[in-house]
């Protein structure tokens, strides 16, 4: 049992140095997982093992044709990479550094923010009048709130329902919020290239839709022909809520501890 290290010896690695590198990079690695939690890259990234293990497994059995095909598809494995989780990425190196807008909220300003959101879309809902609310989380969303007029209001009932009447200036495109404030009102989002999605969606569905899955966004939806609200986060939809279910959903995701749900 030569071999092993000493007591002592250990003791000479753990130095405050030695203890920051492995912190960091346990810390960088954590972030990564919960960073693909979820999603598509979990498959993919599982595809990738496979390979690899494959390619040590026809070394070892020396299966020249496999190891030669398998070299050839790791040399442009990153070029792969960036391509396939292009979108992870974009999220990861936007998210570094930012803390969650509404979470900063205190409990009381929380439930006051989703009592005007739920009182709204009901108003709305029952008027069969159109609307997208999008709440920006960790990660900023101010190259959308520049596209549209920006107000840096307190949220109210009475602002968004004047916000979203037909036939005014800001009935169409997207009011975003940030904590308890709108930040702008008829923004333009990225609508969603998923080809699955049924053609019977609109634009405002297919908005919001869009910009939870470039960001980490949430965004409320209320049809202009059924009258129906829905929810969209991380490019799912929840459609069909009633005013009870949107106040718990919302409360839940807006109050959720960041990587916890869109991670």
């Amino acid at each position: 049992m030569d071999f092993l290290p000493s007591f002592d010896q250990l003791l000479q690695y753990l130095t405050w140095r030695n203890i920051l590198d492995v912190s960091l990079v346990t810390a960088l690695f954590f972030n990564l997982l919960l960073l693909i939690q979820g999603t598509r890259a979990v498959q993919i990234l599982f595809g990738v093992f496979v390979l690899a293990a494959s390619y040590y497994l026809a070394v070892a059995l020396e299966l020249a044709a496999l190891e030669t095909a398998l070299a050839q598809t790791f040399a442009f494995l990153p070029f792969l990479i960036i391509v396939l989780f292009q979108q992870e990425i974009r999220r990861a190196l936007a998210s570094f550094w930012r803390t969650p807008l509404l979470s900063g909220l205190s409990s009381n300003s929380l439930y006051t923010v989703v009592d005007d959101i739920v009182a709204a879309t009901s108003a709305l809902a029952d008027r069969r009048i159109g609307a997208l609310i999008v709440f920006e989380r960790n990660e900023g969303l101010r190259d959308y709130i520049e596209t549209g007029i920006v107000l840096d209001s307190r949220l109210s009932l009475d602002l968004l329902i004047n916000l979203f009447t037909p036939d005014t200036p800001t009935h169409d495109g997207a009011v975003i919020i940030q904590g308890d404030r709108i930040a702008a009102a008829t923004c333009f989002l990225p609508l969603t290239q998923n080809p699955e999605l049924s053609k019977s969606f609109g634009t405002r569905h297919r908005a919001a839709l869009g910009i939870t899955e470039e960001t980490d966004a949430l965004a409320v939806v209320v049809s202009e022909e059924t009258g129906a609200v829905s929810m969209t986060q991380r490019g799912l939809l929840e459609r069909g809520l009633d005013p009870t279910q949107l106040r718990n959903l919302l409360f839940a995701r807006l109050a959720m501890p960041r990587g916890e749900f869109d991670r």
